[in-house]
């Protein structure tokens, strides 16, 4: 396997600027209510092993059941998920896979009927912010795992 720039070391000034973005959507009560399972959903899309390590662990700190946490892949058929963390999770799948004719107006008034405009608008930047990270850790092949203890996500006591 070919060895992969760091990309945070490597463009560090804008990686800091996206962390940034990141850490200012944590002020949205939208984003404190479902971001971890927006963050858990669109990182198992998309595939990024890295993300999705990270988004468990801190969940799990911040006391998420185990068992929702297996479910999330499921939600649809699994009955742990309140009707507006529902709409969160079926929002994230549409913005995150951005189907060929668009988001349709279906999905986005089956959102709006749980979300304000704000939410919404919050909730989308949440999605917008996690594929992007997702794309960067793909891209770069990001050790699952090797940000833990800068992140204090050794705390998870998950091995």
């Amino acid at each position: 396997m070919t060895q992969r720039l760091n990309y945070f070391d490597t463009s560090a000034e804008i990686s800091s600027k996206y962390l940034e973005f990141s850490m200012a959507l944590k002020k949205s009560a939208v984003v404190r209510e479902v971001g971890q399972l927006v963050d858990i959903r669109a990182s198992q899309i998309n595939g990024c092993g890295f993300c999705l390590d990270m988004h468990v662990k801190q969940a799990r700190i911040a006391g998420e059941r185990e068992l929702r946490l297996h479910h999330i892949a499921i939600w649809r058929e699994s009955t742990l998920f309140s009707p507006r963390e529902r709409a969160a999770l079926a929002w994230t799948e549409t913005v995150t896979t951005l189907p060929s004719d668009g988001v349709s107006d279906d999905a986005y008034r089956a959102a709006r009927e749980h979300f304000s405009e704000s939410e919404l608008s919050d909730l989308t930047l949440l999605v917008v912010g996690i594929n992007g990270w997702n794309r960067l850790n793909v891209a770069f092949r990001t050790v699952p795992g090797s940000a833990d203890a800068a992140y204090g996500l050794d705390k998870a006591g998950l091995e």
